[in-house]
């Protein structure tokens, strides 16, 4: 792909391909696993690890970690492995990828899944700092004291953030494997340079990027899923449903950033009758 190897894997034969991008940025494809049970004769879902990510090639050159560079990643993959016009998948800064692509290359997709994705960082970096107000009062002086010293790796400072993630990242009792090996694997060098040392501190090179203006451009059939306690929240989701005219909007009532495993089942079936529809 552009001259660099990216890893990815298949699941199942069908000649609907399901693209799926992961989200981070700088998360690996793994916490999207669940999605491979949507392949079968059908369908054909392809995730891959995006350029610096996982198993995929690391760049020397960091200047290629824009959001706009990894839009022509997804356009020298879908062409490298012939999948023709494809249904995109995106969760997270996904969704904002999927969406630049859009923006590009409408007319090599299908249908668009957009996943607690987002249109506009400044917007959902104030909608996260909202939700904050809902943690205990003792895990947001925590928070703030650290984020002052600019100590974002103290264990006092990780410990608060695990709060926020088991509120609004996923509200499984027990996180599934894939969802913490994910989080283990995040790429710091692509997390880095286009988000920030962490969710509320974004100082990345995506800090301004919004392209909410530039929705009504979209002319694709899109679902936008988002989860009532979503870190990228309703509101947030409800931008993107109103910028693409003619999307659906469902909200999964239980689940936070991660509906795909906190109601794995209702999730799965949306996508599948989406696809299928």
């Amino acid at each position: 792909m552009n001259g660099y190897q990216l890893f990815y894997r298949t699941f199942g034969t069908g000649d609907n391909i399901l693209l799926c991008l992961h989200g981070g940025p700088g998360a690996t494809h793994q916490y999207l696993l669940s999605l491979g049970k949507l392949g079968d004769d059908k369908v054909k879902v392809v995730l891959f690890d995006q350029l610096g990510v996982g198993r995929s090639e690391k760049p020397k050159d960091l200047s290629l970690l824009t959001i706009e560079q990894g839009a022509e990643d997804v356009e020298g993959f879908r062409k490298a492995m012939n999948l023709g016009k494809v249904y995109l998948f995106g969760s997270s800064y996904g969704g904002a990828l999927a969406l630049q692509y859009a923006l590009k290359y409408q007319q090599n997709i299908k249908k668009m899944i957009i996943a607690g994705g987002l249109a506009s960082f400044p917007e959902t970096i104030a909608e996260m700092n909202r939700l904050k107000a809902f943690l205990p009062k003792d895990v947001q002086d925590t928070m703030a004291k650290y984020e002052e010293r600019w100590a974002f790796t103290h264990p006092e400072y990780l410990k608060a953030v695990d709060v926020f993630y088991r509120n609004f990242l996923c509200r499984l009792p027990k996180w599934p494997e894939e969802v913490t090996n994910a989080m283990n694997d995040m790429s710091t060098p692509v997390y880095w340079v286009m988000n920030g040392p962490n969710e509320f501190t974004i100082i990345g090179n995506l800090k301004d990027w919004d392209i909410t203006a530039r929705l009504p451009e979209i002319k694709v059939p899109t679902l936008v899923t988002v989860g009532r306690y979503d870190e990228v929240t309703p509101k947030v989701a409800e931008t993107i449903h109103k910028g693409i005219k003619g999307s659906s909007l469902r909200v999964f009532e239980n689940s936070a950033h991660m509906s795909m495993w906190d109601e794995e089942e209702a999730y799965l079936k949306a996508v599948r009758d989406f696809i299928s529809q």
